[in-house]
């Protein structure tokens, strides 16, 4: 059985105790316990963590993205990294708020070329994650 399994937006990490269900700004585990940014009603304001038995997963807010309150997902043990909403392959209509380009230098940052990330749009690769990265630059500092 696949350990990380991606059905559109939701990425479910599973673990030997229980299992994490990501989407992009929120978090709910198979013994109903969530996360969520403050921003959304939640109570995490930077970091959460949990160990799923076998797995252990970092949940951080890098900086609001295009909707607020998106969440990363780290999983070390499996060399992934899920971003949700703060990559999007079309910009067109979206407001780039200033702390969208610096979440998305920290997810590069938390990323090596052999990591795989998985946005809400699917597998994105590290060099268009940072090209993207550039672009949100770009629209945000003309």
């Amino acid at each position: 059985m696949p350990e990380i399994v991606r059905t559109g937006e939701t990425v479910v990490v599973r673990g030997r105790d229980q299992d994490l269900t990501y989407r992009p700004r929120g978090v709910t585990l198979s013994d109903g316990g969530w996360v969520a940014h403050e921003s959304r009603g939640g109570f995490m304001s930077s970091v959460w963590a949990i160990d799923l038995g076998d797995r252990f997963v970092e949940v951080v807010h890098l900086g609001h993205g295009p909707s607020g309150g998106e969440l990363v997902v780290v999983v070390p043990n499996a060399d992934t990294v899920l971003i949700g909403d703060l990559y999007t392959p079309n910009l067109e209509g979206t407001d780039v708020k200033p702390s969208w380009p610096a979440a998305v230098d920290l997810v590069l940052g938390l990323t090596h070329p052999t990591t795989t990330i998985l946005a809400s749009s699917g597998p994105v690769e590290r060099e268009d994650l940072a090209d993207f990265h550039q672009t949100l630059l770009g629209r945000l500092h003309g």
